[in-house]
Protein backbone atom coordinates (compact mmCIF):
# COMPACT_ATOMS: atom_id res chain seq x y z
CA UNK A 1 0.00 0.00 0.00
CA UNK A 2 1.58 3.48 -0.98
CA UNK A 3 0.45 6.57 0.35
CA UNK A 4 -1.86 6.90 -2.78
CA UNK A 5 -3.51 2.93 -3.26
CA UNK A 6 -6.61 3.12 -2.04
CA UNK A 7 -7.95 -0.71 -0.72
CA UNK A 8 -11.83 -0.99 -1.55
CA UNK A 9 -13.36 -2.55 1.90
CA UNK A 10 -15.24 -4.97 0.53
CA UNK A 11 -12.64 -6.46 -1.56
CA UNK A 12 -10.43 -9.52 -1.61
CA UNK A 13 -7.40 -7.20 -0.44
CA UNK A 14 -9.72 -6.26 2.56
CA UNK A 15 -10.88 -9.87 3.36
CA UNK A 16 -6.68 -11.10 3.46
CA UNK A 17 -6.00 -7.93 5.39
CA UNK A 18 -8.89 -8.60 7.82
CA UNK A 19 -8.01 -12.61 8.63
CA UNK A 20 -4.34 -11.68 9.37
CA UNK A 21 -5.86 -8.66 11.59
CA UNK A 22 -7.71 -11.35 13.42
CA UNK A 23 -4.90 -13.60 13.80
CA UNK A 24 -2.41 -11.19 15.24
CA UNK A 25 -5.17 -9.71 17.53
CA UNK A 26 -5.03 -13.31 18.95
CA UNK A 27 -0.83 -13.73 18.74
CA UNK A 28 -0.93 -10.58 20.79
CA UNK A 29 -3.50 -11.02 23.46
CA UNK A 30 -1.49 -14.24 24.12
CA UNK A 31 1.67 -12.55 24.33
CA UNK A 32 0.10 -10.11 26.68
CA UNK A 33 -0.69 -12.69 29.77
CA UNK A 34 2.17 -14.30 29.63
CA UNK A 35 4.10 -14.44 32.81
CA UNK A 36 6.77 -10.71 32.22
CA UNK A 37 9.87 -13.46 33.07
CA UNK A 38 8.88 -15.77 29.76
CA UNK A 39 11.02 -14.77 27.43
CA UNK A 40 11.49 -18.11 25.15
CA UNK A 41 7.49 -17.79 25.12
CA UNK A 42 7.48 -13.98 24.11
CA UNK A 43 10.26 -14.41 21.63
CA UNK A 44 7.88 -17.36 20.16
CA UNK A 45 5.09 -15.45 19.83
CA UNK A 46 7.35 -12.51 18.44
CA UNK A 47 8.10 -14.61 15.73
CA UNK A 48 4.78 -15.59 14.97
CA UNK A 49 3.42 -11.85 14.15
CA UNK A 50 6.38 -10.19 12.82
CA UNK A 51 7.17 -13.35 10.83
CA UNK A 52 10.54 -13.48 11.71
CA UNK A 53 12.71 -13.24 14.98
CA UNK A 54 13.42 -10.05 16.97
CA UNK A 55 16.35 -8.75 15.95
CA UNK A 56 19.03 -8.17 18.38
CA UNK A 57 18.97 -6.56 21.52
CA UNK A 58 14.95 -5.44 20.99
CA UNK A 59 13.44 -4.43 23.74
CA UNK A 60 9.27 -4.60 24.26
CA UNK A 61 7.64 -4.30 27.37
CA UNK A 62 3.92 -5.98 26.68
CA UNK A 63 1.11 -5.15 26.50
CA UNK A 64 1.84 -4.99 23.24
CA UNK A 65 -0.42 -4.58 19.87
CA UNK A 66 -0.76 -4.94 16.37
CA UNK A 67 -3.16 -5.34 14.14
CA UNK A 68 -0.96 -7.05 11.33
CA UNK A 69 2.55 -7.61 12.42
CA UNK A 70 3.90 -8.61 9.17
CA UNK A 71 5.03 -5.25 8.12
CA UNK A 72 6.69 -3.79 11.51
CA UNK A 73 10.36 -3.64 10.33
CA UNK A 74 12.33 -3.54 13.75
CA UNK A 75 16.35 -2.87 13.84
CA UNK A 76 18.75 -3.53 16.44
CA UNK A 77 18.44 -1.76 19.59
CA UNK A 78 14.91 -0.59 19.54
CA UNK A 79 13.24 -0.17 22.65
CA UNK A 80 9.72 -0.21 22.99
CA UNK A 81 7.48 1.04 26.29
CA UNK A 82 4.12 -0.57 27.37
CA UNK A 83 1.16 -0.38 25.76
CA UNK A 84 2.26 0.64 22.34
CA UNK A 85 0.09 0.24 19.24
CA UNK A 86 1.37 -0.69 15.67
CA UNK A 87 -1.41 -0.61 12.97
CA UNK A 88 0.99 -1.87 10.40
CA UNK A 89 -0.49 -2.86 7.41
CA UNK A 90 1.05 0.08 5.42
CA UNK A 91 4.60 -0.43 6.78
CA UNK A 92 6.77 0.85 9.82
CA UNK A 93 10.36 1.10 10.34
CA UNK A 94 12.06 1.52 13.12
CA UNK A 95 15.49 2.24 12.64
CA UNK A 96 18.68 1.22 15.16
CA UNK A 97 18.36 3.06 18.69
CA UNK A 98 14.89 4.43 18.51
CA UNK A 99 12.86 4.73 21.40
CA UNK A 100 9.22 4.42 21.99
CA UNK A 101 7.91 5.69 25.12
CA UNK A 102 4.55 4.14 26.98
CA UNK A 103 0.93 4.22 25.37
CA UNK A 104 2.74 5.81 21.28
CA UNK A 105 0.47 4.68 18.55
CA UNK A 106 1.94 4.24 15.06
CA UNK A 107 -1.34 4.31 12.34
CA UNK A 108 -0.35 3.75 8.41
CA UNK A 109 -4.20 3.28 7.37
CA UNK A 110 -6.89 5.42 7.70
CA UNK A 111 -10.38 6.43 5.58
CA UNK A 112 -11.26 9.60 3.02
CA UNK A 113 -12.83 12.21 4.21
CA UNK A 114 -15.43 12.20 1.88
CA UNK A 115 -18.87 10.49 4.21
CA UNK A 116 -19.64 8.20 1.48
CA UNK A 117 -15.84 7.09 0.71
CA UNK A 118 -14.79 6.67 4.07
CA UNK A 119 -17.06 3.29 4.31
CA UNK A 120 -16.13 1.86 0.87
CA UNK A 121 -12.32 2.53 1.37
CA UNK A 122 -9.52 2.26 3.36
CA UNK A 123 -6.29 4.32 2.61
CA UNK A 124 -2.92 4.02 3.54
CA UNK A 125 0.64 5.03 3.48
CA UNK A 126 4.11 3.77 5.78
CA UNK A 127 5.66 5.47 8.20
CA UNK A 128 9.64 5.86 8.79
CA UNK A 129 11.51 6.57 12.07
CA UNK A 130 15.43 6.94 11.55
CA UNK A 131 17.81 6.26 13.88
CA UNK A 132 18.33 7.07 17.44
CA UNK A 133 15.09 8.95 17.41
CA UNK A 134 13.16 9.19 20.52
CA UNK A 135 9.08 9.13 20.39
CA UNK A 136 7.56 10.13 23.74
CA UNK A 137 4.75 8.91 25.45
CA UNK A 138 1.47 8.97 24.32
CA UNK A 139 2.38 10.53 20.53
CA UNK A 140 0.47 9.20 17.68
CA UNK A 141 2.41 9.14 14.72
CA UNK A 142 -0.26 8.87 11.30
CA UNK A 143 0.09 7.50 8.16
CA UNK A 144 3.17 8.95 5.33
CA UNK A 145 5.50 10.33 8.68
CA UNK A 146 8.82 10.20 8.08
CA UNK A 147 11.04 11.17 11.32
CA UNK A 148 14.89 12.04 10.76
CA UNK A 149 17.54 10.79 12.62
CA UNK A 150 18.19 12.23 16.26
CA UNK A 151 14.68 13.75 16.39
CA UNK A 152 12.32 13.86 19.92
CA UNK A 153 8.40 13.61 19.12
CA UNK A 154 7.19 15.28 22.46
CA UNK A 155 4.76 13.51 24.76
CA UNK A 156 1.49 13.61 23.41
CA UNK A 157 2.10 15.03 19.79
CA UNK A 158 0.23 14.32 17.21
CA UNK A 159 2.54 14.18 14.34
CA UNK A 160 0.87 14.12 10.69
CA UNK A 161 4.13 15.87 9.14
CA UNK A 162 7.03 14.50 8.41
CA UNK A 163 9.90 15.34 11.40
CA UNK A 164 13.19 16.51 10.09
CA UNK A 165 16.51 15.39 11.68
CA UNK A 166 18.18 16.35 15.06
CA UNK A 167 14.68 18.24 15.77
CA UNK A 168 12.03 18.53 18.48
CA UNK A 169 8.55 18.85 17.68
CA UNK A 170 5.55 19.13 20.17
CA UNK A 171 1.82 20.19 20.42
CA UNK A 172 -1.72 18.26 19.55
CA UNK A 173 -3.82 21.67 18.91
CA UNK A 174 -6.74 20.38 16.70
CA UNK A 175 -7.82 22.67 13.79
CA UNK A 176 -10.74 23.04 11.90
CA UNK A 177 -9.55 22.99 8.15
CA UNK A 178 -12.79 22.79 6.37
CA UNK A 179 -16.58 22.04 6.83
CA UNK A 180 -19.12 21.08 4.78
Amino acid sequence: MTDDHLMRIHGPEFQAMAERVLLATELTSRLNVLPFEDDAGKAELFEQILGRPLPGRVTIYPPFYTDHGLHLDLAERVFINQNCTFLDYAGIRLGERVMVGPKVTFITVGHPVDTEERREWLTGAPIDVAENAWIGAGATILPGVSIGRDAVVAAGSVVSDDVPAATLVTGSKATVRRQW
